[in-house]
């Protein structure tokens, strides 16, 4: 700034991403970002709100806002891979448990990926602590997940009873759904005030646009096992009689279907009931400009996913957004940059993701608000 230069009138500034799955959490990332932002614009007014969508770092968005509310531990859970960690979930007031399958079922926990016999029993383990502890209502956040297994695991846990054609207990993991042939929900572990599940996604059980199929190459599945698995949560879906076309029943591996058939729970979008906690439309009306991000943003970041909604509640309330992604693969309809375009690949920007992240926050303070006030730019990716 040249002595005869004004400084450049403060601007309420926004900062709500979801976390950068296995690299930064929703908090971290926000922090970054705020640093890099302030070195270029000290006097803004900045706002940080981690936020999630049913899937990682639930349990962290829902305990800012709760006053009360109490981060339980139980240790010797059942991890995704099928090895003892140790699990948490979230006392509410009043009675609610809040699970977070992607803390113990999540893909970012286990060393390698296991298509076939990743598990959600550890989640099951955790709801029952729950309501061992005296919770008679619990909210499920689905996302995130490392299994594909219909949420089986996770009602095994809880009482189900699953066979094969010889009436012997199938194995955990996808792999067991293959040779279910018998169901039985009758000894489930009664929750008396229902589970109520939140979903990051919007997708059906099977088909092309289903859990295997979008999601399960992204836990290690090749082509093969893709079908594979479609077909057993096919088989599922016959033995437990719910619509596997339902929206939302293949959130987390199926594990919403199954808590559908199992306990006629309701399925809602994760992006939305946080929202509403935490207020966030009041938020992004009293901002000047709102940047959200996650570890990837391509095509189905609008499909249910917190970046989308985040940017439609802007969109809706006519606030500028941005957003601030590890990678870019989809068109944003707003100003957009990812870290591996920074960083110069991939690689590079996730062993250093916060320092790429504050990078991004120093570039966007730059660009979108050189003129002191905020606007479109072009769409760096």
């Amino acid at each position: 700034m040249t002595q005869n230069q004004e400084p450049a009138a403060p601007v309420r500034i926004l900062i709500a991403p979801d976390s950068f799955k296995g690299t930064l959490t929703a908090r971290q990332a926000a922090t970054a970002i705020a640093g890099g932002w302030r070195s270029v614009r000290p006097g803004d007014d900045l706002e940080l709100l981690p936020l999630a969508d049913g899937g990682e770092g639930t349990l962290d968005a829902i305990e800012a806002v709760m006053p009360g509310s109490v981060r339980c531990s139980v240790e010797g859970v059942t991890g995704a891979d099928g090895t003892p960690r140790r699990g948490e979930w979230l006392r509410l007031p009043e009675g609610v448990a809040v699970v977070e399958l992607a803390q113990i079922a999540g893909l970012p926990s286990v060393v390698e990926p296991s298509p076939l016999t990743a598990t959600t029993r550890g989640v099951g383990e955790l709801i029952r602590a729950a309501v061992n502890a005296g919770a008679h209502e619990v909210w499920l956040g689905l996302g995130g997940s490392a299994s594909t297994d219909g949420g089986l695991g996770a009602l095994r846990a809880l009482g189900a009873v699953a066979l094969n054609a010889t009436g012997k207990e199938i194995s955990d993991g996808g792999v067991g759904l293959t040779r279910v042939a018998s169901i039985d929900f009758s000894g489930l572990l009664p929750v008396p005030g229902g589970i109520k599940l939140l979903s990051d996604v919007t997708a059906p059980l099977t088909g092309p646009q289903g859990a295997a199929s979008v999601f399960g190459p992204q836990k290690g599945a090749t082509g093969a096992q893709v079908h594979l698995l479609d077909q057993a949560l096919e088989r599922f879906s016959v033995l437990a009689g719910v619509d596997p076309a339902t929206p939302g029943s293949g959130a987390a591996g199926g594990a919403g279907y199954g808590f559908m058939a199992a306990y006629g729970a309701n399925i809602s979008s994760g992006a939305d009931r946080i929202a509403e906690l935490v207020q966030l439309d009041e938020r992004i009306r009293k901002a000047d400009l709102v940047i959200t991000g996650e570890g990837s943003f391509d095509g189905q970041s609008r499909i249910g996913k917190l970046v989308g909604n985040v940017l439609q509640r802007a969109a809706d309330a006519g606030t500028s957004s941005a957003v601030i992604a590890g990678r870019v693969r989809a068109d944003a309809g707003t100003w957009a940059l990812g870290l591996d375009q920074l960083a110069g690949d991939p690689q590079s920007a996730m062993e250093q993701p916060a320092r790429w992240a504050a990078a991004a926050g120093r570039l966007a303070a730059q660009t979108l608000l050189s003129d002191g006030s905020p606007g479109a730019a072009v769409v760096l990716a």
